[in-house]
């Protein structure tokens, strides 16, 4: 299939030369096929073969070459042990990891650009040298920096992003009769299924492989241990069936603040929401700016639960995470996941058991109010908070205030979202000396002046 091919533009000479000298050499992307129209509909189509040429460049040691030359003709997809290939590519650098992908699968594989530092996975791509394609989910929804930092990264970079747009009949139908801000009442997942995950599903029908960002330290929860290559889990790809598609997460092992150290090297543009405190990028509804210390999933979805901030994209990770950490009575409370240790341990906290907080609860004359945090151990924004929180027990000890806990996962996780409004990990709750209903800590801000001004204006 004809399509139109782009040069790459380049960085500023004299800076990229001064930059890669330090570092030693490597080979540049030449071309790139932009979006064809007509065959696949609605599928991310090949590039040409003649555009398979690679030419030598420069680039950072955030980047380090692969260490051998990796042969362009691989056998086919079906043929390679993913799980022995991940655990030699473990070690990999991110460009090595990308010069194999894109080795193996041409112009069959597609990088997955969502408008955030992942871009850093574009320059890997142009490090390598060889041809490249990248694809990004226009939700509708989207910030207008992000769109403008689309245009930006298509100008920078020479290319054309293939673009994939949700259905008008699914996104009218959804609108027209759950209202545009649906997700706040019941979740954000019918909304990512329309916009997100079902566009996803017709551009990876298109092809053999694709690339994404995904990395261990974004959700602790759900993307702690994935591979640096693995068959989908959750996708098909042009053959069909499971095992069609393979997923390549080429910074799987690398931290954020290496990712942009690498960026900021590179003079990589970045999307102008990162200077206003935006750290994970989605649809603007659904995104916001973290705060110093917390963890940036935190800034989506803020009103789910923690373990679960996944779109719908890589609803893998859930799943497997969610079979490796089933509920299973480990404690005196038996609402216990096993394997996580306790947390919140502190003479100056009260453990309560499932009876005590439903006499809590039953109380409408309480002799003092109680502070209590619904936590599951194995959450990491509940382990950031714990410093915090044993630190206002202490203070508050002798006080007047009986600071608690209460494990609220596992068994327990439907009585605590039923009675004590639980909607993520953790929930603060107050319950005052004359009201019988506790009252919800709303805020995001966990640290002790905050948590004790919540305390001090409803005793």
């Amino acid at each position: 299939m004809a399509s139109a091919t782009t040069s790459i533009s380049s960085h500023p000479a004299a800076l990229r030369d001064v930059k890669a000298a330090r570092i030693g050499a490597v080979r540049q992307h030449v071309a790139v096929a932009p979006a064809a129209r007509g065959q696949r509909a609605r599928a991310v189509r090949p590039l040409r073969a003649a555009e398979q040429g690679r030419q030598p460049v420069t680039a950072s040691a955030a980047s380090a070459a692969p260490a051998a030359p990796v042969a362009d003709e691989v056998a086919g997809p079906a043929a390679v042990d993913y799980e022995a290939l991940a655990h030699e590519l473990e070690g990999a650098s991110p460009l090595e990891v990308m010069d194999r992908a894109l080795a193996m699968f041409g112009s069959e594989i597609a990088i997955a650009f969502s408008g955030a530092e992942d871009v850093a996975l574009i320059e890997y791509a142009k490090l390598t040298g060889r041809p490249f394609r990248v694809f990004s989910l226009d939700t509708g929804r989207l910030n207008p920096e992000t769109y403008q930092f689309f245009d930006k990264v298509e100008k920078h970079y020479g290319i054309r992003i293939e673009y994939m747009f949700p259905d008008a009949g699914e996104v009218q139908e959804l609108v027209r009769t759950k209202g545009l801000f649906s997700f706040y009442e019941d979740g954000h997942q019918e909304c990512c299924r329309v916009r997100k995950v079902r566009p996803l599903r017709r551009a990876l029908r298109g092809l053999r492989a694709w690339i994404t960002g995904q990395r261990k330290d974004q959700s602790p929860g759900t993307r702690a241990s994935i591979p640096v290559v693995q068959v989908d889990p959750s996708f098909e790809g042009l053959d069909g069936g499971a095992g069609s598609l393979i997923k390549w997460n080429p910074v799987a092992n690398v931290d954020g603040k290496d990712i942009w150290t690498f960026l900021r090297t590179m003079d990589v543009p970045v999307n102008s929401l990162h200077a206003q405190g935006f750290v994970s990028i989605g649809c603007e509804p659904c995104t916001r700016p973290v705060l110093p210390g917390q963890h940036e999933r935190e800034g989506r979805w803020w009103w789910e639960d923690a373990k679960a901030k996944e779109c719908g994209l890589h609803k893998g990770n859930i799943e497997k995470d969610g079979q490796a950490a089933a509920p299973k009575p480990a404690n005196g409370n038996g609402n216990g996941a096993a394997g996580a240790p306790d947390i919140f341990e502190s003479p100056a906290v009260v453990s309560l058991t499932r009876t005590g907080i439903e006499n809590l609860l039953r109380l409408e004359n309480r002799a003092e109010p109680w502070l209590v945090v619904l936590y599951a151990p194995w959450c990491p924004f509940c382990q950031a908070m714990e410093a915090s929180y044993v630190e206002l027990a202490e203070k508050l000890a002798g006080a007047g205030v009986k600071v608690a806990k209460f494990r609220a996962d596992g068994e327990q996780k439907p009585f605590a979202q039923a009675e004590l409004q639980l909607q993520s990990f953790p929930t603060v709750l107050l319950f005052p000396t004359r009201t019988a209903r506790p009252i919800k800590y709303p805020s995001e801000k966990r640290d002790v002046d905050s948590l004790l001004a919540f305390v001090n204006s409803l005793r």
